[in-house]
């Protein structure tokens, strides 16, 4: 694990450091869930997009928490490794990068966590880079509850069982281990962990990731239609998903395959570059 610490304002007393986790936009090894109906190279886009959407988040929680006397601070936990140059040309200087590349997502998201307390903030936050939408409250409401005296976490579960969210005031590794990752199993066995090692866990409410075509025609009509997720709860803007979607509908026919209609072209790269290269 290597930390780029130059870039970034630091930590501050009582301050909260929020991880994305993320992956440096590669077609056919990024967002590959959503193709079809994407084509690689247009999932990689979203891909980008989000991360900056994720980022702009951040820097608005910070500025509703400066409000109340407290800080936010962004980092990228990134790979792969060697991958710094994407992630400083696309994210604000601001935003410090953390490179945690294992083959086990547990130990990355611990490794994140460790990185950010040690750095020195009272409360570390794992957060995943495909809720583009995800309202500014939850990220604010979080800091406020990692700030509170006593040990605790703080979740906030997805729809499809994972969480888009994870905050800690210490390193619980336990928290990490015997999960079984990428399933919908992976909230509740983190509860599970925290009942285990009689750790208070405070919920956040359900929010849902962009992983799917159910889910990106959600963010569309989220983003268009003004079809909330969540009606009590504001959803972040996400100015550059919305310009992605923008450029796509007017160039591409992405609306009919979005809609499904018979007659959508079949991208030329639907086939994975990378398994099309290793097969020659």
């Amino acid at each position: 694990m290597r930390g780029d610490t130059k870039f970034f304002c630091g930590a501050t007393q009582g301050s909260c450091g929020i991880a994305i986790m993320a992956k440096a936009s590669y077609p056919g090894r990024t967002k590959t869930r959503l193709v079809p109906p994407l084509t690689f190279g247009e999932a990689a886009a979203f891909n980008t997009a989000f991360l900056r959407d994720v980022a702009a988040n951040i820097a608005v929680a910070d500025r509703d928490a400066r409000r109340r006397g407290a800080r936010l601070v962004g980092y990228i936990a990134f790979g792969p490794p060697r991958s710094e140059p994407f992630f400083r040309e696309i994210l604000p200087i601001s935003v410090g990068l953390i490179e945690v590349w294992h083959p086990n997502f547990g130990d990355c998201l611990f490794a994140a966590v460790e990185k950010l307390l040690t750095l020195g903030h009272n409360g570390a936050v794992v957060l995943n880079s495909d809720s583009p939408t995800l309202p500014t409250a939850l990220l604010v409401e979080a800091a406020e509850v990692l700030a509170r005296s006593g040990d605790r976490a703080v979740l906030g579960p997805s729809t499809d069982g994972g969480y888009y969210l994870l905050g800690l005031k210490k390193p619980h590794r336990r928290l990490f281990e015997d999960v079984a990752w990428s399933t919908e199993s992976v909230a509740r066995q983190t509860l599970d962990r925290a009942a285990e090692i009689g750790l208070a866990v405070h919920m956040l409410p359900s929010w849902y990731d962009v992983d799917d075509i159910a889910a990106l025609r959600l963010l569309q009509s989220e983003l268009y239609a003004g079809v909330s997720f969540a009606p009590a709860l504001t959803a972040h803007h996400a100015m550059h998903a919305r310009q992605l979607f923008d450029v796509l509908l007017r160039e591409t026919d992405l609306a009919q395959r979005l809609g499904g209609e018979p007659g959508a072209r079949e991208a030329a790269d639907f086939a994975n570059p990378f398994l099309q290269r290793a097969a020659e």
